[in-house]
């Protein structure tokens, strides 16, 4: 008698994307106004450099607290890296009956409050969470719970603040240089692009989509090529490039900061500008943001689309290219007072000017 089939593979994390009704396309496909989830990596694969066919070659203060991003800019309090290497107040007796009492469905809830709180006392609290049996599974027990609530929009404040309890204790893991590699293998980030994914503007799924924004800012913050190798194979760029179009301030800011981080990385910079159709998709949204600055300025915001600029124009194409699509907002005195006390963007602003017209 045959052995039984084995049981089917249990599939990535995907919403369905209705129809567009137009709107800038990515070259993959995907309409920049109604970004989809990404493709599903094969179980097997690790991240790894783009193929030749894909061209391979501060955030303002959240609500609670605050973490340096870059530069002046700092994350929202619940996607703050923890503080690694510090004694830490907390020690091994406190922290080990909280994560063993994660995979207790009862006391969950208090607990991920609590360890969320509580997290920058622990310098080992990522290894920990990650090494412990049934922990990270009940991490994503919390992210896939939510899905149905997504679509239809019917996620509450409560169920928001919940799962981004669990998205803190996850970006700890993603910050950590123990638990950084092992979080990629597992293509955790994957679980998080439905919640990008997401339009309404609600504050609940605003809150959502900014903790999540920050996991993965959290990751390129740490300036490794493997996670720019790893976001480069999915979705990120399109589902980044429309929030940066239709989000908060806050929202688009950590999303300009995450393809800013990902163009000052060799292989970004070289994958957005192989074709004239990513170029364009990138550049477009930058200069619709500037427009949108013109009438209500944001020096935060505004950093980090001047070093988006500034860094395309390290590429030769991009930077010919620049010299007819660069806003002219930019190239006038429209952000003259508002740059006035802040050295550091009106140095990159002329440099991006110089270059640009020498092109």
């Amino acid at each position: 008698m045959p052995p039984p089939p084995a049981p089917p593979a249990l599939p990535p994390p995907h919403i369905s994307m209705p129809d567009s009704g137009g709107g800038a396309v990515w070259p993959s496909g995907v309409v920049l106004s109604a970004a989809a989830p990404p493709p599903p990596l094969s179980p097997g694969r690790s991240p790894g450099r783009p193929s030749a066919s894909q061209g391979g070659e501060g955030a303002p203060q959240g609500p609670g607290g605050s973490g340096p991003l870059e530069g002046s800019g700092v994350l929202p309090s619940q996607v703050v890296p923890p503080l690694i290497g510090g004694g830490g107040v907390g020690g091994g007796d406190d922290l080990l009956p909280l994560i063993l009492h994660l995979t207790d469905a009862d006391r969950r809830e208090n607990v991920l409050l609590e360890l969320s709180k509580r997290r920058e006392n622990f310098a080992d609290l990522a290894p920990v969470l990650w090494h412990s049996v049934g922990t990270v599974s009940a991490l994503l027990q919390e992210i896939v719970g939510i899905y149905p609530m997504l679509n239809p929009a019917t996620l509450t404040a409560h169920s928001s603040n919940r799962v981004c309890n669990a998205l803190a204790l996850l970006q700890c893991v993603a910050s950590h240089p123990e638990t950084r590699g092992l979080f990629l293998s597992a293509h955790v980030p994957l679980y998080l692009y439905p919640f990008l994914n997401t339009s309404s503007k609600n504050r609940p799924f605003e809150y959502l989509r900014l903790t999540s924004l920050g996991v993965i800012g959290a990751l390129v913050k740490m300036d490794d090529s493997d996670v720019i190798n790893f976001l480069l194979q999915t979705e990120i760029i399109p589902l980044c490039l429309r929030i940066m179009e239709t989000g908060s301030e806050l929202s688009k800011t950590v999303a300009t900061f995450i393809v800013q981080k990902i163009l000052l990385d060799e292989v970004g910079l070289n994958y957005i500008c192989a074709t004239a159709e990513r170029f364009y998709a990138v550049s477009t949204v930058l200069s619709n943001m500037v427009s949108v600055l013109a009438d209500q300025p944001s020096v935060r915001l505004l950093k980090h689309i001047v070093r988006c600029y500034l860094r395309l124009s390290d590429n030769v194409r991009a930077r010919e290219a620049l010299r007819q699509c660069l806003p002219g907002a930019l190239r006038d005195d429209t952000f003259g007072a508002v740059l006035r006390d802040d050295a550091t963007v009106k140095k990159w602003l002329a440099q991006l000017l110089g270059v640009v017209e020498d092109a």
